[in-house]
């Protein structure tokens, strides 16, 4: 499983010797491999006349199939998250429901895990290298390189190793927190560089433990813990940009505590446990049908329905586990 960002080919079409050579020599002789590409072929398409930016040419790269899943990033995600907030806050069933479905939000969730399936079954069915990419290489490249390991490899299920995916898929790999989480998820702002992508991996992440209750170690509060970190925290792991800006500029790991370090404290470590968790080996492959994605009600309604009882009763799940 490789990614990356957009090849450079731009309007006149110009080739990279060594992009084609370091490709070719992934892939053994009469080996196939897929490119996944998180845009429209038309997105790609106008990128390429547009500039720089554009795909791989069937020519240059004979052994890679291209694949093209849209995923929207940017200004429509953000448009769609803010609408899904009004949506909560609806009182009557009919416009709640109205509401709900033209917020679109459901959508991206279940194209998200669409795109990682397709990806995971590259991996293990078809026994292929893939390669992954959308603009940048910084957003939708991201969640789906993430959500298809979470397929694909139980470590990553687990607390230490659930750490180390978003360290390396989503920290390390560049995903601009401070641009795309500037202000409050919710906010009626409209930031050009502003779009809830982490939120939406956490999602797709709740998505997956819903399905598999029994698969991933951490629960629901670990997932809100580090949705809230990631728009405000007293800790350095979700600051700047890039890396460059966090080790160089800023020098964050000097001058600022660790989520991680925190979280792995025993005393919090445990608060994050799922008490139902039992190793599972095996590939899960999540449903994507749409009675099969649900809204995340614990994130999105939280302050609007108390969640007392659902607390209590994770409580005394742990309590009987324990006592067993």
């Amino acid at each position: 499983l490789l990614r990356s960002s957009q090849p450079l080919t731009g309007p006149n079409r110009r080739r990279c010797r060594e992009d084609e050579k370091l490709l070719g020599t992934i892939l053994d002789e009469g080996e196939r491999g897929f490119i996944i590409d998180t845009r429209s072929a038309q997105a790609a398409k106008q990128a390429r006349m547009s500039g720089g930016g554009g795909t791989e040419p069937k020519s240059s790269y004979p052994q890679w199939r291209r694949l093209h899943r849209a995923l929207d990033r940017g200004r429509p995600l953000q448009e769609s998250f803010i609408r899904l907030v009004e949506a909560c806050a609806e009182q009557g069933m009919d416009r709640w429901l109205g509401r709900l479905e033209s917020s679109r939000w459901l959508s991206h969730v279940k194209a998200a895990l669409s795109t990682a399936c397709l990806a995971a079954q590259c991996l293990d069915r078809e026994g292929c290298k893939v390669l992954v990419h959308g603009a940048e290489g910084t957003d939708t490249t991201l969640l789906v390189t993430a959500l298809a390991q979470l397929i694909l490899d139980p470590s990553c299920r687990s607390l230490e190793g659930f750490q180390g995916l978003l360290e390396r898929e989503w920290i390390q790999a560049g995903h601009p927190f401070q641009l795309r989480c500037a202000r409050s998820a919710s906010s009626h702002g409209r930031g050009k560089q502003e779009a809830p992508l982490f939120l939406l991996f956490l999602d797709c992440v709740w998505q997956l433990s819903r399905q598999f209750p029994f698969s991933l170690e951490f629960g629901e509060q670990l997932l809100l813990t580090l949705f809230d970190n990631a728009y405000a925290s007293s800790y350095g792991t979700f600051l700047c940009n890039n890396e460059k800006e966090r080790s160089v500029l800023c020098k964050v790991k000097e001058s600022t505590h660790s989520l991680w370090a925190w979280l792995n404290q025993p005393e919090e470590r445990q608060k994050y446990l799922n008490p139902l968790y039992s190793h599972n080996p095996l590939v899960i492959w999540p449903s994507v049908e749409p009675q099969s994605i649900q809204l995340w009600q614990g994130l999105f309604l939280r302050w609007i329905r108390p969640s007392q009882h659902l607390d209590e009763a994770w409580a005394e799940i742990r309590r009987l586990v324990e006592g067993n």
